[in-house]
Parts: C-alpha cells; sequence; structure tokens
C-alpha cells in the first residue's frame, strides 16, 4: 500500500501539471504513454515491439493519435489521409503474415488492429478533450467520475459487498461496489458542478455521469478480461503498486470518447 500512495502521488505531480498546461507537451506526454501503452497489450500476445507488427502498431497509434490540426498538416504533406494511412498499415499486415508464411497469422492481424483502436482511439480522445473549448474542465470532469468512481466501488464493495459482479473476469468486484461506485460519482459530479457548473440542466449532467461510470467501470472490466484471457496479473510494471499503463488509463480510454460521443465535450 505504501509503494501504491507514493507511486500515485509521484504520478500525479508529473501528470497534472502537463495536463494544467496542455498544448503541445501535454500531447507529446499522451504519445508516449499510448506507446507504453501499445507495447503493454502487445507484449501479451507476444508481439514485441520491435518487430515488424509491433511497429506498424506503434506507427498506426501514433496516426491515430494526430490531433484535427497535424492530420491537415499530414494531409498536406503527404495527401493520405488518417483513414488511409490506417488502411495501408492493415494491407502491411496483411501482406507481413503472407510473406512469413502464417507464422504471423490473420488472427494476430485482427488483434493488433483491434489493440491500435482500443489504444489509439481512448488516447486520441484524451488529446481531443483537453484542446477542445474549456478543454481543462472536462478533463478534470472525466477524472474525477473514473477516480471516485474507483473509490467507491472500492470501499462501498469493502463494506457492503456481498453479490459478485462477473467473477469470472474480476473476483473481487461486486454489484454493491458497482453502485456503490456510481452514487459515489454522481456526488462528486454535483459536488463539481455547485462549485464550477457546466452549461447543461442538471437532469443531463445527472444522466451523463451515470453512464460515463458505468462506462468507466466497463473499461476496467474490459482491460480485466483482455489480461485474464492472456494470463496475466498486469498490463505492465512500469508504475511500482499499480501496474501498467494500461492498468490505471483503462476506465478513461471507454469515459473520454463517450463524454466526445455524448457531444458532452464542445
Amino acid at each position: 500500500m505504501k509503494t501504491r500512495i507514493i507511486t500515485g502521488v509521484v504520478a500525479a505531480a508529473l501528470f497534472i501539471p502537463f495536463v494544467i498546461y496542455g498544448k503541445l507537451p501535454f500531447a507529446l506526454l499522451v504519445y508516449v504513454i499510448a506507446a507504453v501503452g501499445i507495447y503493454e497489450i502487445l507484449r501479451m500476445k507476444k508481439i514485441v515491439i520491435y518487430s515488424v507488427p509491433g511497429i506498424l502498431s506503434l506507427f498506426a497509434t501514433f496516426v491515430m493519435l494526430m490531433p484535427s490540426e497535424w492530420e491537415q498538416q499530414v494531409l498536406d504533406w503527404t495527401t493520405y489521409s488518417k483513414l488511409e494511412l490506417l488502411f495501408i498499415t492493415a494491407i502491411l499486415l496483411l501482406i507481413y503474415s503472407v510473406l512469413v508464411k502464417n507464422r504471423f497469422t490473420f488472427d494476430d492481424v485482427a488483434f493488433v488492429i483491434l489493440s491500435t483502436l482500443y489504444v489509439g482511439v481512448g488516447f486520441y480522445y484524451l488529446i481531443a478533450t483537453r484542446n477542445a473549448d474549456e478543454g481543462l474542465a472536462y478533463i478534470i470532469f472525466a477524472l474525477l467520475v473514473v477516480w471516485t468512481t474507483d473509490s467507491g466501488a472500492y470501499f462501498t464493495g469493502r463494506r457492503f459487498g456481498k453479490n459478485k459482479l462477473w467473477p469470472e473476469i474480476s473476483p473481487n468486484k461486486t454489484i454493491e461496489g458497482f453502485i456503490g461506485g456510481i452514487v459515489i460519482a454522481v456526488i462528486a459530479v454535483i459536488i463539481m458542478q455547485l462549485i464550477a457548473p457546466f452549461d447543461v440542466s442538471w437532469g443531463v449532467l445527472i444522466l451523463i455521469a451515470i453512464v460515463s461510470s458505468i462506462f468507466g467501470q466497463m473499461g476496467d472490466l474490459v482491460e480485466s478480461a483482455i489480461k485474464r484471457h492472456y494470463d496475466v496479473k498486469d498490463s505492465g510494471n512500469i508504475l511500482p503498486g499499480h501496474g501498467g499503463i494500461l492498468d490505471r488509463f483503462d476506465s478513461l480510454l471507454f469515459v473520454l470518447p463517450l463524454l466526445n460521443l455524448l457531444h458532452f465535450v464542445s
């Protein structure tokens, strides 16, 4: 627990200034974090990052992360859109599977492409959300929902948890903790709205908080399912006491796209 707390404090001290400042330094930090994330998920499948599939996956992830202004510059320089570059990457992966005579299979290609989408889309929206008008407020909202859901679920589950939520995937999670996490997140969002209000009705805000809390917990469960499938305890060990990057950002990878798809982030 001591190691976990120290790591959390140090990581927050390093991460929060970048979040507050935003702009290019924040985007570059997200690129680094996403690179570690794609390395972690490929390692679960025993695909090394410096292999041909690893390099193509890293390239595709970086393409997906490009903010709109960067995407336009790349289009001007290369005449290729983001979608076209991703399609080229997929074609190269399929060609590679033929060249190595199916030692890298079609299933492996699908895994790499889906992993790139899983990591790339979530972290793209981390950059896009910060670059939006009042982006810092939206990032704080997302972090608040994720952190209070996580803490609320943990403490509620420990105190009242009796019914397992999904024992095959995450044995320690309970239905009571799941509901408690949502309740605590809603309370936190209400407090935030009283201090620094968003331009939405109370009903809409509470609904968004509930759905975001549910999606955050689904993101956690999805990552747990991936780890259990590949028989790994943590996605990595870069954060002592916490595991890997995906272990810490799994909920945000679901919540941030959701907030944008709901047009809460404007």
